[in-house]
Parts: structure tokens; C-alpha cells; sequence
């Protein structure tokens, strides 16, 4: 885990949000708020490396944290989460650094104390108490049941998916994952590490249905309109936090403080509004390759999946034309 930490570690310095130290993603919504509010609090905050604000986050979750493909075709973190993170670090007049690594190792990664913060779209689940501690609410999602138009009718309730011979997928640590466990125990339940790996499987067959983040879902089905969410999946703690290293009272104090701001001058609407238009654009999710570039392997999984996409529809609408 330390030689995969380092090699992330490398990895987070070329890619830091907007060289770092500058408004970066908050400047459009309040970063000079952000850092004349902060005031001498940072004084008083220890963090893992000093200056820095040091952030894990899984970017394969948009509109919360993604990777925007610019017109050179390089890869840039996007998403509110990310947003927010560099509004935090500002606000705490701190560096931000953020490392990219799968949703898992986000939160072991603040168990372990190698990290200040976890931004990964996380719930705040008592199950994870032991890892880390949680900020304020800072965002309400839900949760949804998920499948491709053709099974729609089929797999639209937990009485349907709940059987051995109906493959349901989930995110790998995930809340959803603890959901797919109480709702369709007797399913034959697949974590995937990825959100990606999940809608692929499902618009190429290979799964029936699949619990994925409301929010997250409608911004897969921008791009993909064959995926259907059949209904809303219930869930006592609805709404995201930010993972924070336990036992730094400091440290939790002004990222609430952040937070309060950031929705109090309108930072954090904005940061979600620009993100959801975002991602329906030109996007990446999942971990760049040594050198900071799109992995070619999961390239052609999305290409895959967008063709399987595109199949799917164009199979529906000539059936619905014949029938």
C-alpha cells in the first residue's frame, strides 16, 4: 500500500488542480471569500504535509469527480467535489493536492492517516466511523436501481433483482454495495471498482441491474440513454460528507467552516451546476496511467460501451418501429 501511496503521491503533484496554489475550480464561485475568511485559522490546522491540503478522491463518480478532456485532449480533474476541495484549501489559505486512486483505497488511505481528506461522493455510514471522521452534509443525493430500457419492466424492484440468477452490480466499499447486501441479498451481487467497469457491464449484458448513485446515474445516462433508473433505492443517510483524518479537531472545524461559506455565497451551486453541464461533455473516469494520460485499455472499455450504447438504442427503437 505505501509503494502504491508513493506512486500516487508522484502522480497528484503533475496533476493538482489549477497549479495548486492559485483560486483554481473556486474561483468561479467565491474563492476570494474563501480566502479572506480564513483568516489565522490555518495557524492552528496540522496537516499531513505542511502547507498542503492533501485530498484522495476516485475520479470515476461525475458529476461529482471526473476527468474533463480539454480540446488538447488532455485530461484535467473536474467535478464539484474538486471544486470544493480547492474552495477548502483556500479557504485555509493551504496548497491543494489532490491524489487520484480507486474509491476503496480512498478510504483506507484516511484510515491509514495518509491523507487529510476523502472527497469521493462519500455517505457518511456509521460502518465507516472507525475509518474516519465526517463533515457537515455538504450535498443531497439518492441512491437508484439501475438497468438498460429492455430489462426495464423486468428489473424494477427489489422482489425481481433478489434472486441468484440475476446479476446486480455495485461499487467496490460502497454504500451502494451495503445497500445491494439488504435489499437483494439472494442476487448474484458483482463490486466492480469502478462506476465505468458497472455500466459497461450492464449495456453489454453482462449485468441485470446495478445500485448506482442518483445524481451519478442521470450523468451516465446523458451520454448513454439506454440506461433506465427503475426506481429510487431508500437509504437512512442521504447526502455526502467529507471524509476527514480522525482526531484532528482543527482540521474538521475549518473544513465545516468551508462548507458553510461555500453555500452561504452561492460557491457550491455553481460548482454543481458547472459540473453537471460538464460532464455531459468531453469526459474521462477512471485512473490515468503512469505518465498522466488516458489509460488506452479503458479507452476502449468506454469506446466499448458507447457502441454498445448506441446498439442497444438503435436495436430498441427498430424493434418498437417492427412491433
Amino acid at each position: 500500500m505505501k509503494k502504491f501511496f508513493a506512486l500516487a503521491l508522484s502522480l497528484a503533484m503533475a496533476l493538482s488542480l489549477a497549479s495548486c496554489g492559485s483560486s483554481g475550480a473556486a474561483s468561479s464561485g467565491g474563492s476570494a471569500s474563501a480566502s479572506s475568511a480564513s483568516g489565522s485559522a490555518a495557524a492552528d490546522i496540522e496537516t499531513v504535509s505542511p502547507g498542503k491540503l492533501t485530498v484522495a478522491t476516485s475520479p470515476d463518480f461525475a458529476p461529482y469527480e471526473f476527468y474533463a478532456i480539454g480540446e488538447d485532449g488532455k485530461p484535467a480533474l473536474a467535478g464539484f467535489d474538486m471544486a470544493l476541495a480547492q474552495y477548502i484549501a483556500d479557504y485555509m489559505d493551504l496548497e491543494l493536492e489532490v491524489i487520484p486512486m480507486d474509491f476503496d483505497g480512498v478510504i483506507m488511505e484516511v484510515g491509514m492517516k495518509n491523507v487529510d481528506l476523502g472527497m469521493a461522493g462519500l455517505s457518511p455510514d456509521p460502518s465507516r466511523a472507525n475509518a474516519m471522521d465526517f463533515s457537515d452534509i455538504y450535498y443531497t443525493g439518492g441512491q437508484s436501481l439501475v438497468t438498460v430500457k429492455a430489462n426495464a419492466d423486468k428489473y424494477n424492484s427489489f422482489e425481481s433483482i433478489n434472486d441468484p440468477n440475476v446479476s446486480v452490480g455495485a461499487q467496490t466499499g460502497s454504500i451502494q454495495a451495503d445497500l445491494a447486501q439488504k435489499d437483494s441479498p439472494n442476487a448474484s451481487i458483482i463490486q466492480l471498482a469502478k462506476v465505468t467497469d458497472i455500466i459497461a457491464e450492464l449495456l453489454s449484458g453482462k449485468l441485470d441491474a446495478a445500485y448506482i448513485e442518483t445524481d451519478v446515474a442521470k450523468s451516465y445516462q446523458v451520454n448513454y440513454p439506454d440506461l433506465e433508473l427503475v426506481m429510487d433505492v431508500p437509504y437512512d443517510v442521504e447526502g455526502s460528507a467529507i471524509g476527514v483524518v480522525k482526531d484532528n479537531a482543527p482540521l474538521m472545524e475549518a473544513v465545516n467552516a468551508a462548507i458553510a461559506a461555500a453555500k452561504a455565497d452561492g460557491s457550491l451551486k455553481t460548482f454543481v451546476d458547472d459540473a453537471i453541464k460538464q460532464s455531459a461533455g468531453n469526459k474521462y473516469e477512471g485512473l490515468l496511467d503512469e505518465n498522466g494520460n488516458v489509460k488506452t485499455d479503458d479507452a476502449a472499455s468506454s469506446a466499448a460501451a458507447s457502441s454498445s450504447a448506441a446498439a442497444s438504442t438503435s436495436a430498441a427503437a427498430s424493434s418498437s418501429q417492427a412491433g
